[in-house]
């Protein structure tokens, strides 16, 4: 008779005690020499002038690789694809936010209590969701990556860190779930532009669900 299988290994508790939470890409480190550095950054470049001028609907490795001079090829390369390409898009405004929750001054940064950074991160969220909308939306091709990615993982694991020091009422990790999910992108695009809801009444909702686990401000 067969002896049963081990059950699969558990993933780490992103609620868990470390505090040293550190800066992350969208799409995964990566470790650039200077000349593909520099290559990568020239492909942005010419990426962000195009989504500023045609929205990223329109965005293809063909119009990026003309504005930027090269071939076809060499953005592929860079990038593997144009899922690849909006992802890196994104890393430099979602490191910008990384920043200021890892490390900024309060009400977000590490200076402040755990309960005032948990109400001043919703609504910075919020924003950075409807600031960079289409983008998101056009780099969301597989629902569940949203889950995985460097970037979500690190949201994850700093609110779910945050209720635990706050001593919020529940299961940390379930609620910082439920917490993110409700200033995901394209929730936020539907309540404000399809149901014309302000976006401060979306915050104020933030702050609910806070006290609601006995997180006040």
């Amino acid at each position: 008779m067969t002896a049963p299988l081990p059950p699969p290994p558990r993933p780490p508790d992103p609620g868990g005690e470390r505090t040293n939470l550190t800066l992350v890409t969208v799409g995964g480190p990566e470790l650039l020499r200077a000349d593909a550095a520099r290559n990568r950054a020239l492909l942005l470049d010419a990426a962000s002038r195009l989504l500023a001028r045609c929205g990223a609907a329109n965005l293809t490795m063909e119009s990026v690789a003309a504005a930027a001079g090269v071939g076809k090829g060499t953005v592929f390369r860079r990038f593997k694809d144009r899922t690849g390409l909006l992802i890196a898009l994104l890393d430099h405004r979602e490191t910008l936010l990384q920043a200021a929750f890892l490390s900024g001054p309060p009400p977000m940064g590490p200076d402040a209590p755990a309960a005032e950074r948990l109400h001043a991160f919703g609504p910075a969220l919020m924003r950075h969701e409807r600031d960079h909308h289409e983008l998101i939306l056009a780099s969301r091709t597989d629902p569940l990556r949203t889950y995985t990615v460097p970037a979500q993982r690190l949201r994850l694991s700093h609110v779910a860190l945050l209720l635990r020091q706050a001593h919020a009422q529940g299961e940390p990790e379930l609620l910082a779930h439920t917490l993110l999910g409700s200033v995901d992108a394209p929730l936020v695009h539907h309540l404000t532009c399809e149901r014309g809801i302000p976006a401060t009444r979306l915050e104020e909702g933030w702050h609910d669900l806070l006290a609601r686990y006995g997180v006040a401000r």
